[in-house]
């Protein structure tokens, strides 16, 4: 069992060099259960913030805060030089930290991430009273539908039928369509991992292709037969193609501090 910081603002597990994981807008902590297992027994720091989708002023919820949150976070724990790994929404943010604050982020893993395109999970959710209907758009983001469990797709509905955290949602997303890096990414020197699932239809294969032609210093790896959340369908494919990839750089790890 991982447990949150007494202030509830994150899972920190391991030592060394700083993974910070970053979930997506309709995800949690609990995306990253296999990465925090698996890395932070191979000498890394495990971070995963649970991000304040929901806790923010209405006019001020958007990406843009979002990104400040875990500038702000980063720097009150004393993280530098970490790695991000961002999903979906979560991929966006580590974008957006990585051009503001070069000084915070050795690198950027992202998977299924937004910030040049992907498919709303509807701009008013016109049948979320539904719960069938609710369902099937969760299946929608995984290869195996069998991924999206009862318990996820309750999740999602209880999310979609809460009258402040559905329009908080709302808000997030049209904010996240609206903050195209297209233009950003080329400034972006540090490292970039992409990892893709080839049948992922919220963000696309050409996505993918996409950010690899704009980032600078990117690779891209594909998981066949995945959908949306990598980590989730295919963990240890992820786990695999993630610690190769690290191992590159040879991460000294007791140059990196953290306070906490």
């Amino acid at each position: 069992m991982f447990i949150l910081n007494k202030e509830k603002k994150f899972i920190k597990e391991g030592s060394g060099h700083p993974l910070v994981l970053l979930h997506g807008l309709m995800g949690g902590l609990s995306n990253f259960n296999a990465l925090l297992d698996f890395f932070q027994k191979k000498g890394y720091k495990v971070i995963i913030p649970r991000l304040p989708l929901y806790n923010m002023p209405l006019f001020l919820t958007n990406i843009s805060n979002l990104s400040k949150y875990v500038i702000q976070l980063l720097i009150e724990i004393g993280i530098e030089k970490a790695t991000l790994i961002g999903n979906s929404l979560g991929g966006h943010i580590a974008l957006i930290v990585a051009k503001k604050r070069i000084d915070l982020v050795h690198s950027v893993v992202l998977t299924g991430s937004s910030g040049l395109f992907e498919k709303a999970f509807g701009d008013a959710v016109p049948k979320r009273e539904n719960y069938e209907y609710i369902r099937k758009k969760s299946q929608e983001v995984f290869y195996d539908p069998k991924i999206a469990t009862k318990e996820l797709v309750d999740e999602v509905f209880h999310i979609v039928n809460d009258k402040k955290k559905g329009m908080k949602t709302l808000y997030l997303a049209k904010s996240a369509m609206k903050y195209n890096m297209s233009k950003d990414l080329s400034v972006i020197q540090q490292p970039i991992c992409l990892i893709w699932g080839k049948q992922d239809h919220v963000t696309p294969p050409e996505i993918a292709k996409e950010f690899h032609r704009l980032l600078p210093h990117s690779e891209l790896y594909w998981i066949d037969k995945c959908g949306h959340v990598p980590m989730m369908e295919h963990p240890q494919k992820f786990i695999k193609i993630l610690e190769k990839w690290l191992s590159k750089f040879n991460l000294n790890h007791e140059n990196y501090f953290c306070k906490i």
